[in-house]
């Protein structure tokens, strides 16, 4: 099981994920991003490797592909907001993104 971040967790974890363009969504203890491609099929792939990690981790964006721009949300919706799972999560997505 997994916990909400504390204050301090919080201030130490995500200011790196801010710092690569993350961003917390009004209203909602959640952070999003905006991911460009050069097309769909590197956007789709990109979705692809994401999706397995996600799933390993049991842990899955919300997300929307349209063309080469994929947005994604995350939150630990069993804990009603960021928990590291989401950290550990937008790191990866970052890193695949390259």
């Amino acid at each position: 099981m997994t916990d909400k971040l504390t204050e301090g967790e919080r201030k130490e974890m995500l200011a790196p994920l801010f710092a690569a363009g993350w961003k917390t969504v009004p209203d909602r203890d959640a952070i999003t991003k905006s991911y460009d491609f050069g097309n769909f099929v590197e956007a789709f792939g990109w979705m692809t490797r994401v999706a397995i990690w996600a799933e390993k981790w049991n842990h899955h964006p919300e997300w929307a592909n349209v063309y080469k721009s994929v947005e994604v949300t995350l939150s630990t919706h069993d804990v009603g907001g960021l928990s590291e799972l989401d950290v550990k999560l937008a790191r990866k997505m970052d890193k695949l993104a390259g």
